[in-house]
């Protein structure tokens, strides 16, 4: 029972003084400076709110209103091959980080053993011996036949002493990038949302494109058959004819184009959802919008980049650098370890557990190597400056962060003047194309003003399209660089 009792304050002090010990990692110290305290303002960019907005609190679900998007971000986010992949690494980092903590305490392991050997003392007490000595060489009493030694043991082996933070800084460093692997999830959970959003909102404005482009097809057929009517009573050249027939074909040459363009999207949108999508849940049209909120609300201050997931990812690498760095410093001193036992022996199974049949063993041991060629040194100078890496990757992934919201609320802030002015222009464009026509029938005007103003019209409602894309992937950009999509 005492030795049970000193192996147990033996394992106790081991781990007692692990967690005392000193730590040589530098203090973490989040970088300040690289950014603005306050986001863009004036010119180009929209009026900001007083308060900053929590972006991240409102879930895709909130964000996108139409329930066939819904399902294809959901989707998505189950099946999307990329995505799984992200969610095995913070497995293996989590996987990683328990094996380098196990490290931290002591792992203790119980032997039993049975030896089977001759007994040469035996022997010799058989001949009698020198003298003629009823007892074996040495005074060992006479005995015959083999010996059956049977032995059980607990302890540990070789455990560090960790005075000077080594292994805790290690076990820290895999905590960090276990932390930024899950980061690193959420960042690709929001990028996926984004992607899938911008995908299908596409596919929708091309919808949108293919059937202005048949409407027009059918708008120019009837000019060039009136065209051609007109020219073979000699009314109009060949040249007005061509002419006609140049808008007739760019027509078909787009409808051509956009229906290869739908499919592409499409397959597009399945790879990304990581199966094929029904039709049912893909877009129709996109109109003047409606599958997306109207706005999204923005603060002031800069501050809502520092829980971007991205940015907390460079964050927690940092951290797990400061952490080699510590972890590099102590190797400079001596490595102390300490292996321990205790356990029983005897040369009967039933006497195993009896008085007098236990022993123990203590044994530190400390090593401090007196020349490595700098190695260790070296180890220390390798951590520094990749925690000098570390902090302007940090810095650059803040500033890059920063540049993306800020062009996000610049295109916010004069997308709604765009808006205004190119469905002012379609509007207008519509108007003269019906004007025109109606003076060409009439035969007031030229045939060359009705082309060229159903040209116009064509091509200010092909940019309208456009336009309504741009707003509306605009707030997908806004939402996803604010950090939104987490729920």
């Amino acid at each position: 029972m005492s030795n049970m009792m000193t192996l147990r304050s033996l394992i106790l002090l081991a781990a007692t003084t692990a967690l005392a010990g000193c730590n040589l990692a530098p203090k973490n110290v989040r970088p300040e400076g690289a950014i603005p305290l306050t986001l863009p303002q004036g010119g180009a960019y929209p009026p900001l709110g007083a308060e900053q907005a929590d972006v991240t609190a409102i879930a895709y679900r909130d964000f996108f209103t139409d329930p066939r998007l819904q399902s294809v971000i959901a989707t998505a986010l189950e099946n999307n091959r990329d995505y799984r992949v992200t969610a095995a690494n913070v497995l293996i980092a989590r996987a990683q980080y328990r094996v380098t903590r196990a490290s931290q305490v002591p792992t203790t392991s119980a032997n039993g053993g049975i030896t089977y050997t001759n007994n040469p003392f035996g022997a010799l007490g058989g001949a009698g011996g020198a003298g003629g000595q009823a007892g074996g060489a040495g005074g060992v009493p006479a005995q015959t036949g083999n010996l059956e030694i049977y032995q059980a043991s607990v302890g540990f082996s070789a455990f560090e002493l960790d005075l000077f933070g080594r292994v805790r800084n290690l076990s820290q460093a895999a905590l960090q990038e276990y932390f930024a692997t899950e980061e690193a999830q959420r960042a690709a959970r929001i990028s996926l949302v984004g992607e899938v959003a911008t995908a299908w909102l596409t596919m929708a404005a091309d919808q949108d494109q293919l059937r202005l482009s048949r409407e027009t097809l059918s708008s120019f057929g009837r000019t060039l058959e009136l065209t051609r009517a007109q020219f073979r009573v000699g009314v109009i050249s060949e040249l007005e004819v061509q002419q006609a027939e140049t808008s007739y074909q760019q027509a078909r040459n787009d409808i051509a184009t956009l229906t290869a363009q739908i499919a592409q999207d499409q397959n597009a949108i399945n790879l990304l959802a990581g199966t094929t999508v029904p039709l049912e849940q893909l877009p129709a049209e996109l109109g003047e919008g409606g599958a997306v909120l109207a706005d999204l609300p923005t603060g002031v201050s800069s501050a809502v980049l520092l829980r971007r997931p991205d940015v907390l990812q460079s964050e927690r690498r940092l951290y797990a650098a400061n952490a080699n760095i510590g972890a590099a410093r102590a190797a400079l001193f001596p490595t102390i370890s300490l292996t321990a036992t205790l356990g029983t022996i005897s040369t009967a199974l039933g006497g195993l557990f009896g008085a007098g049949t236990q022993n123990f063993s203590i044994s530190p041991a400390a090593t401090l190597p007196l020349f490595d060629g700098g190695q260790r040194r070296g180890n220390v100078e390798v951590a520094r400056a990749q925690q000098l890496a570390a902090v302007s990757t940090y810095e650059g992934t803040l500033q890059t962060a920063f540049r993306e919201v800020a062009d996000a609320l610049a295109t916010r802030g004069t997308i709604g003047e765009q808006l205004s002015a190119q469905t002012a222009r379609a509007q207008a464009a519509a108007t003269a194309e019906r004007l025109s026509d109606a003076r060409y029938r009439a035969g007031i005007d030229s045939f060359l003003n009705t082309l060229d103003a159903q040209r116009t019209s064509y091509a200010a409602r092909q940019t309208l399209v456009q336009t309504r894309l741009a707003r509306a992937t605009n707030l997908v950009t806004l939402y996803r660089t604010l950090g939104g999509g987490l729920n």
